[in-house]
């Protein structure tokens, strides 16, 4: 499984996970519980539930660079381009605008 913290504004909003039943996004509880927060996307509105999909939402998937600026990142961390969270981990720490992804590591079971 690889997770990784989805922050806006600098602050936690939410959770995104993939493992073997595909991708899986959470807003924070803590996030949720101020007034005048916002959702990270239109497309995932706020709600307590988790969205789940098989592939990965195309909000987060529009955060991955394209073009030359993929292929530098594809080439200087031996990335495959289809894997598209990998990528996500890879670059997206600091990407325009207001969405930031950081890699959560978790120590699995052998």
């Amino acid at each position: 499984m690889r997770k990784a913290e989805i922050k806006l504004y600098d602050t936690t909003a939410g959770w995104l996970t993939q493992d073997e039943e595909g991708y899986h996004f959470e807003y924070d509880t803590d996030y949720q519980s101020h007034s005048g927060v916002e959702p990270v996307s239109l497309t995932l509105p706020l709600q307590t539930k988790p969205f789940t999909s098989n592939v990965l939402f195309p909000f987060f998937d529009g955060l991955i660079p394209e073009g030359w600026l993929l292929e530098i990142a594809e080439k200087n961390w031996k990335l495959n381009p289809r894997d598209r969270m990998g990528l996500l981990l890879a670059c997206c720490r600091d990407c325009i605008g207001a969405v930031s992804v950081h890699p959560i590591i978790t120590e699995e079971a052998p």
